[in-house]
C-alpha cells in the first residue's frame, strides 16, 4: 500500500511505501499498479526504468525532456541521501516558476512523482547514492532540455556542498530565457 502528501505543485506527489520490517530487515514494494490506482494515480504507464551511482555532491539537473517525449517520473534512493528540486515550467500553471524541494532519504522510503512539465534535479548529500526512477516514456536525447541549476531568479535551496556538474548542466539557460514547451492544463496533474 502507498500513501500520497500532497506538496505546493499540483500533480507533484510525495508517495510513502508501507514498509514491513523486522530484526532481518525491511520488505517494500517500490511499484505495484493496482494500489498505484488506489491512490489515483491510474492514468501512469512506466515503460522505462533507470538507475544511476553517484558521489557526494554530485548536482544532477535541471531536467526536462520536451513534447512529444515528455516524461512524468517516479524517483527514490535506494542508497543514501538526496536534496531533490523540481520547478514548475508549466505556462499558465497556478505555481509557475516554482520549486519544491525535498530530502530523500533511503532510510524513510519515501518517493516522489515528479509530472510531465516539471524540471528535475537532485544532489547527494551522503557518500554515494543509487537513484532509482521509473519513466512514463523512454529517453529521447533530440528533446532533451534543462534550467541552469543556481538560477538566482528561481532561489533553489541548494545544500551548501561544492557542487560536481556535467559541462551538460553548466551550459543551461536560466529560467527567464526558457520558452517553455509545456502548457497547463488538469491533465498534467
Amino acid at each position: 500500500m502507498f500513501h500520497k502528501l500532497s506538496t505546493n505543485i499540483p500533480g507533484l506527489w510525495l508517495i510513502e511505501p508501507d514498509v514491513f520490517g523486522d530484526d532481518r530487515g525491511w520488505f517494500k514494494e517500490l511499484f505495484n499498479k493496482q494500489s498505484f490506482e488506489k491512490i489515483g494515480l491510474d492514468h501512469l504507464l512506466f515503460v522505462q526504468d533507470n538507475l544511476s551511482r553517484s558521489s557526494r555532491g554530485t548536482l544532477r539537473g535541471m531536467h526536462f525532456q520536451a513534447p512529444p517525449y515528455t516524461q512524468g517520473k517516479l524517483v527514490t534512493v535506494l542508497e543514501g541521501q538526496v536534496l531533490d528540486m523540481v520547478v514548475d515550467i508549466r505556462v499558465g500553471s497556478p505555481t509557475y516558476g516554482q520549486h519544491y524541494a525535498v530530502e530523500l532519504d533511503a532510510s524513510k522510503h519515501q518517493m516522489l512523482f515528479v509530472p510531465k512539465g516539471l524540471a528535475h534535479g537532485f544532489q547527494v548529500l551522503s557518500e554515494t547514492c543509487l537513484f532509482f526512477y521509473k519513466c512514463t516514456d523512454t529517453y529521447h536525447p533530440e528533446t532533451e532540455g534543462g534550467l541552469a541549476w543556481d538560477d538566482p531568479a528561481l532561489n533553489l535551496p541548494w545544500q551548501d556542498i561544492p557542487p560536481l556538474l556535467s559541462k551538460k548542466d553548466l551550459d543551461y539557460a536560466p529560467f527567464g530565457e526558457l520558452i517553455s514547451p509545456f502548457v497547463w492544463n488538469q491533465e498534467m496533474v
